[in-house]
């Protein structure tokens, strides 16, 4: 059996050659034609390229930038996207330290390729445009040609071979690479195609960036079934009910806090959104309210809450929504559920050991899903997947506790890793940036305000710098993207300690909710 995650777009080119596969605001191509640019985009690369080889894209919202996805598959390497929104610094440190082979990037990652930037790159830069016509820009590039119309089979891949590579937020100020197999996201497609059923017929919403992992579900499990897919705009994304009606659209996948967001425009009304027969939310908790609203605006949807982090292939346990919803009790989200038929899940204590229904401890997960480990980062793959009872498990850093019925639920985070609008981010990498950027010794971050366990926003504390707020705010936009970069700083002569002599995050939060700082 081929794994290569392009094989299944190419068995639909073969079957439902003139069927739309991928449209945006610019651009929309049939199977066929985007099976011939995909071709090209693997022979553009065999040059410099082979299995196992990794290759950047710059790129996101795109049919140019899912091009680049399938041409690196169809070449049997390994695509890593670094996304749009990374400062010059940050982007320039991934593409010395991850051992790339090629770039692809669309029209608006051109935009990053300053003389520091191609001056990182591993060799010539590939311009995946699928319109072909324009002039050679003024640096080093490849050019999709036109034709490679002979038919070739995506490259055989192995359940171990690396599909791709997700960056996220890690601890030291360097991100961390979760490395996922070929097997592990093939198990994820195989689940997710057996749940939901999609057909040609399939309309299906492209609602994240490259470099958020659920666009891996909504693109591969589209072309799976030779549907079609809609990529949305930023602006559409976020506000998503005209985008659903115009295009008819079937399947919705995305983070919840949306919800939250056209509730309050007031354009989330029951019955708007009649076309939608499949609706997915995970990355954060999922309100039970908000699940309602959804239901009652898509009367003729499903509904499933997902659960998972990157290191288990997208999400990896799954709650259906029922009327009234399955609750997290005291908190009012809708449960995570079980875990994906294959897939095992469990609650550890402090000393690894497996806790029975009721008790709380740490979400721990095993299975064909989880990654190969982290890239370049041995002792902490050792650290996050050990052995356990003869088994790789995942320390997911989740706090939670699984039911006398079996279902799981969440409880929020151990430690300082928090979800800020579905991003998962590491409070001690936007620490390591706001000390060296304030030159103080004593610093925190804290997620502000939080709403169903999600933060909305991050608000830096320093103590004992001569800089002021707004100098430390533009010194970090050049290292960390908008979305990591503190909303508000806050100078206090001394930071709250805990008894065990670290600073209080709780005592600061307190602070911000009683509007003493």
């Amino acid at each position: 059996m081929n794994l290569n995650p392009a094989f299944p777009f190419y068995r639909s080119s073969q079957l439902y050659p003139e069927r739309l596969a991928m449209v945006d605001g610019h651009t929309g191509l049939t199977y066929r034609d985007a099976a011939d640019h995909a071709r090209a985009i693997a022979q553009a690369l065999q040059p410099r390229c082979r299995p196992g080889s990794r290759v950047a894209i710059l790129g996101s919202r795109s049919v140019a930038a899912c091009l680049a996805v399938l041409g690196i598959c169809w070449s049997g390497a390994t695509y890593v996207p670094l996304g749009l929104k990374l400062p010059e610094e940050r982007l320039v440190l991934l593409l010395q330290s991850s051992g790339f082979d090629a770039v692809i990037c669309d029209r608006q990652g051109e935009a990053l390729l300053t003389d520091a930037v191609l001056a990182a790159c591993p060799g010539p830069v590939l311009l995946a445009d699928p319109g072909g016509d324009r002039d050679p820009p003024g640096f080093p590039h490849w050019r999709i040609a036109e034709g490679a119309q002979d038919g070739t089979a995506p490259v055989p891949m192995q359940p171990s071979d690396i599909a791709y590579i997700e960056f996220t937020s890690g601890t030291t100020g360097t991100p961390k690479g979760v490395v996922i197999t070929a097997g592990g996201l093939h198990h994820y497609l195989t689940v997710m195609q057996d749940w939901y059923g999609l057909t040609p017929e399939d309309r299906v919403a492209e609602t994240s960036d490259l470099s958020f992992d659920i666009s891996v579900s909504n693109m591969f499990l589209t072309w799976n079934a030779g549907a079609a897919l809609y990529i949305a705009a930023p602006a559409e994304a976020m506000a998503p009910v005209e985008f659903i009606r115009k295009h008819k659209l079937t399947l919705w996948y995305s983070v919840p806090s949306i919800v939250s967001l056209l509730q309050r425009s007031r354009t989330l009304r029951p019955g708007i959104l009649p076309s939608l027969r499949r609706t997915v939310f995970a990355g954060e908790p999922l309100p039970a309210a908000a699940a309602t609203a959804w239901l009652e605006a898509a009367p003729h949807s499903t509904l499933d809450n997902l659960y998972g982090p990157t290191e288990a292939t997208v999400v990896c346990l799954r709650q259906v929504v029922t009327n009234p919803p399955r609750v997290t009790a005291e908190r009012g989200i809708v449960a995570i559920g079980r875990p994906y038929p294959g897939m095992d899940a469990a609650i550890l204590g402090d000393d690894l050991r497996f806790l029975p229904p009721g008790e709380e401890g740490e979400i721990a997960l095993s299975g064909p899903q989880l990654a190969a480990g982290y890239l370049n980062q041995p002792e902490l793959t050792a650290a996050r997947f050990p052995m356990i009872g003869g088994r790789r498990w995942y320390l997911t850093g989740d706090r939670g506790y699984q039911d006398s019925d079996g279902v799981f639920h969440h409880l929020g985070r151990f430690d300082n890793q928090v979800k800020v609008l579905g991003i998962r981010i590491e409070l001690e990498e936007i620490e390591h940036h706001l000390r060296r950027a304030s030159h103080a010794a004593s610093v925190a971050a804290v997620a502000w305000p939080m709403e169903n366990g999600s933060g909305l926003g991050i608000v830096g504390f320093v103590a004992g710098t001569t800089f002021g707020a707004s100098r430390i705010r533009q010194a970090m936009r050049k290292f960390l993207p908008g979305s990591m970069v503190p909303n508000r700083i806050i100078e206090l002569e001394h930071l709250p300690l805990n008894g065990n002599g670290k600073i209080d995050r709780r005592a600061l939060v307190r602070l911000l909710d009683q509007g003493k700082v």
